[in-house]
């Protein structure tokens, strides 16, 4: 017989089940669908180009060379640092950070930013200017762009020439 007794084995704890589904043989459903507006069209002209025409269109358009002739466009134009264009505009907003020679007509906003140049008339339903641009012609705004009407009713009618 033994004096000492041996100690009992350690009792294994027993691993948790696990259950793993089986694959589905249909693909999971897809979260609802929303509907996306696709991304704004944006046309370039790149810095190191001179194009001499007509732009008409739906898109954006963005001006970083140099263009001669009348922008028709149903979206937004930029006129970027170091950029001149020598035409007529109609766009929804004019953004001018470049040199324009040419009016704006029918335009809802007008940016003129600090290293911008418009040397022709703007009519627009609103014009911010920021300090250090230049500007010379007629200018009219808050008026709608398209019929010449007041676009606030019971203001006075005003326009100011620059």
């Amino acid at each position: 017989m033994a004096i000492w007794k041996d100690p009992a084995p350690a009792a294994k704890t027993p691993e948790p089940a696990r259950f793993d589904p089986p694959p589905s043989p249909l693909p999971e459903p897809a979260a609802p669908v929303r509907a996306v507006e696709p991304p704004a069209r944006e046309s370039v002209i790149a810095a190191d180009l001179q194009i001499e025409g007509k732009i008409e269109g739906s898109g954006h358009v963005r001006i970083a060379g140099r263009f001669k002739g009348d922008v028709k466009v149903q979206g937004n134009l930029g006129i970027e640092p170091g950029a001149r264009v020598h035409g007529g505009i109609h766009a929804q907003k004019v953004v001018v950070a470049g040199e324009l020679e040419g009016n704006i007509l029918g335009a809802q906003q007008v940016e003129l930013q600090q290293t911008g140049v418009i040397n022709g008339d703007v009519k627009a339903g609103s014009l911010t200017v920021a300090a250090g641009s230049r500007i010379r012609g007629h200018v009219e705004c808050g008026w709608d762009a398209r019929d010449g009407k007041d676009s606030k009713p019971g203001k006075p009618e005003a326009s100011a020439a620059a």
